[in-house]
């Protein structure tokens, strides 16, 4: 008998801080790849989420990689889920360029695979408000929610965790198991983690949880690293599915969704030793994370979980569940515990995000001018580029990579010529009150040599 379904959905983020450019393809080629292929061999069934910059860079530098997954998503083998064309924090950027950018990766999932996805994938769960309404407005159907900041909404469990939010404090990432400890009997809230949700204007909802995908992170790259005395073993993690199949029939639900995690750690060791321990470890080879993640698939597959899709989830579902207490989630949280705000907290951020800003601005009094020219249509491309998190994180002691603070210099000096061009076409280039591309060049210019300046996290 089927113990529910499960979905697995790992993220790819091609412009992840320090992954350097050079290394993009190697990427694509190890650790996408692998992936692709277990699924091809398998006979497997997952979701995939990817920006439309990081399918972008898989069409340009890896193309059969990029055939590969064109092929398991016509097969519906794979379902693609959307995101931002770039990997933003949309709760720190201006609505009018998150939408921009959510509407351009969907675009992106079109171009390359022939298929429009219906549900989104908010970069890091950073949260704010209005983000429901964007993702709407942009054409998603559904959202890929964080269940973790949604948990401490509630001040019961805020209360019961003690868990509290803190724009300088990275995560409370191996602290999340703490809100399971006190929901794992209350089907009041269990019902939210294996069933849908909706809100009353209609966005569905599926909600992912540390509390699983945590476990199957450090069984993936077999890390003590004085944390344990042994690594996380598999039995360790059949237990634990184990252990949901009855809350999800005591909750009335159908499944749970316990990885949503980066796809980067199937083949490499990609930020965790950064993220765990401040090591100047980057993307090192993993391979026999691509082989643990197969035994991942396998155990919950033989214990009875029916691996799913997400369009599959919704269709066996029981019910939806009306959802408007999504608006208690804190303003400014993100997964792991942690804060949207942490990320437009970091020097970079400080030094970045108001000249993002003014560029945006720009755009806008612009427009006014001229309507929308090609060239301002450009220009937002390249101001969401700019708002790139991965330039911005982490916080001190370490860094982003020179190479992600570089790409962000270069996409705010591209968006203010095109401004430029735009004025210049319009007729209005002598209009300086309107906006000064000169005089903001030297703003860059100013914030280029501060930056470049700096010593970075790993560098010799």
């Amino acid at each position: 008998m089927s113990k529910g379904q499960v979905i697995f959905m790992p993220h790819g983020n091609i412009q992840y801080s320090q992954l350097p450019p050079e290394k993009r393809k190697w990427v694509c080629e190890n650790c996408y790849q692998p992936l692709f292929e277990l699924v091809r061999d398998n006979d497997y069934k997952i979701a995939f989420e990817a920006s439309g910059r990081t399918l972008e860079v898989m069409h340009d530098e890896a193309p059969e990689v990029l055939a590969l997954l064109k092929k398991l998503v016509q097969e519906g083998r794979i379902e693609p889920v959307g995101s931002p064309f770039i990997h933003v924090m949309l709760a720190n950027i201006p609505p009018e360029i998150a939408l921009a950018t959510l509407k351009d990766g969907l675009d992106a999932w079109e171009k390359y695979t022939s298929y429009r996805p219906e549900t989104g994938w908010n970069p890091e769960c950073g949260w704010a408000g209005h983000l429901p309404d964007l993702y709407l407005e942009a054409g998603y159907k559904s959202l890929i929610m964080d269940a973790d900041s949604f948990f401490l909404s509630f001040p019961e469990i805020r209360e019961a965790t003690k868990l509290s939010y803190d724009v300088q404090g990275h995560s409370n990432k191996n602290h999340l198991f703490k809100i399971e400890e006190f929901i794992k009997d209350k089907s009041e809230f269990l019902r939210y983690l294996t069933n849908p949700s909706v809100t009353s204007k209609g966005l569905k909802m599926i909600f992912r949880s540390d509390c699983m995908a945590n476990p199957m992170l450090w069984y993936l790259m077999g890390a003590t690293e004085g944390m344990r005395e042994t690594p996380v073993s598999i039995q360790e993690l059949q237990e634990m599915f184990e252990k949901w199949a009855p809350r999800i029939q005591t909750s009335g639900g159908t499944f749970i969704m316990p990885y949503a995690e980066d796809a980067e750690y199937i083949g490499s060791s990609a930020y965790f030793y950064v993220k765990q321990f401040n090591q100047a470890r980057f993307f090192e080879p993993e391979p026999a994370s691509v082989r643990r993640f197969k035994e991942l698939l396998d155990m919950a597959r033989s214990i009875g979980y029916e691996l799913a899709t997400i369009k599959e989830v919704f269709a066996k579902a029981k019910t939806l569940i009306p959802n408007d207490l999504i608006d208690n989630i804190e303003n400014g949280a993100a997964w792991h515990g942690g804060t949207a705000k942490a990320w437009a907290n970091t020097s970079y951020s400080r030094v970045l995000d108001p000249v993002c800003r003014s560029l945006a601005d720009g755009v806008s009094a612009v427009r006014k001018y001229t309507g929308d020219l090609p060239e301002l249509r450009d220009a937002v491309r390249a101001i969401a580029s700019s708002y790139v998190s991965d330039s911005r994180w982490p916080p001190l002691p370490t860094t982003p990579g020179r190479f992600n603070v570089r790409e962000t210099l270069d996409d705010l000096k591209r968006a203010n010529t095109l401004i430029e061009q735009a004025m210049l076409k319009g007729g209005i280039a002598q209009k300086r009150a309107i906006y000064s591309a000169p005089l903001m060049a030297t703003e860059i210019n100013a914030i280029d040599k501060l930056l470049m300046s700096e010593k970075y996290f790993g560098e010799k």
